[in-house]
């Protein structure tokens, strides 16, 4: 059985909207960093990676610091792109960004060792298709590495993410109603990511659940 098109009604990330995300999102960057290192300790030099729907680029950011990889960006928002493409040219990094969709990548296959995806699978509207097109532009025995929140997170668990933004009270307040009556409702289960995944070539997909989120690891 094939996964319907998920609706998404959301604001388009463009234009005031991405950069009032940037600005914010700046504010995570100890994360990205650590995302990075995660990444790096599995890669040779000169690996090819492919980071879809990178936002401002700060992941991009931290691991081309860390060796010398062939990066690309590639984001549905045209100014996402442009602010990427801006932070890696003043930060003096070689890497590409480029604009398109998740479920019809503008690449040849074959291209890439890893790709990696934070926050934002939940959003895809179609999300079988964009699986099978990760799968696609990787180098056989590649990697995907897809971190998204889980649409079943206990309270407990989102009270404790939001008490680590070390936010004023009324941010808080805020965020946490985001997170219960909007960002998770938006994510998947464990059960039914697996069941995403066994609609793709992927040869294996092994999902572990860490706090109000999952680690999703699939092999090529």
């Amino acid at each position: 059985m094939h996964a319907k098109p998920k609706p998404y009604k959301g604001a388009p990330m463009e234009g005031l909207v991405a950069r009032w995300y940037a600005r914010n999102t700046a504010r995570s960057l100890p994360a990205f960093a650590a995302d990075a290192r995660r990444v790096a300790a599995l890669l040779p030099p000169h690996a090819r990676i492919l980071e879809v729907a990178p936002g401002p680029g700060y992941f991009v950011l931290e691991l081309a610091r860390l060796g010398p990889y062939r990066i690309t960006g590639l984001d549905i928002s045209r100014t996402f792109v442009e602010i990427a493409a801006r932070h890696a040219a003043q930060a003096g990094i070689s890497a590409e960004f480029c604009q398109g969709s998740a479920s019809a990548m503008p690449f040849p296959a074959g291209q890439f060792d890893f790709l990696f995806r934070r926050a934002a699978f939940k959003n895809f509207s179609q999300p079988v298709e964009a699986l099978r097109e990760m799968h696609r532009v990787l180098k056989p025995g590649g990697r995907a590495w897809i971190v998204d929140l889980r649409r079943d997170a206990p309270l407990h668990a989102v009270n404790q993410e939001v008490a680590g933004m070390r936010l004023g009270a009324v941010n808080a307040w805020f965020t946490r109603l985001a997170f219960r009556y909007s960002l998770l409702k938006r994510a998947y289960t464990k059960p039914e990511f697996e069941r995403l995944a066994a609609q793709t070539p992927f040869r294996s997909a092994a999902i572990a659940e860490d706090g109000i989120g999952m680690n999703i690891w699939l092999q090529k």
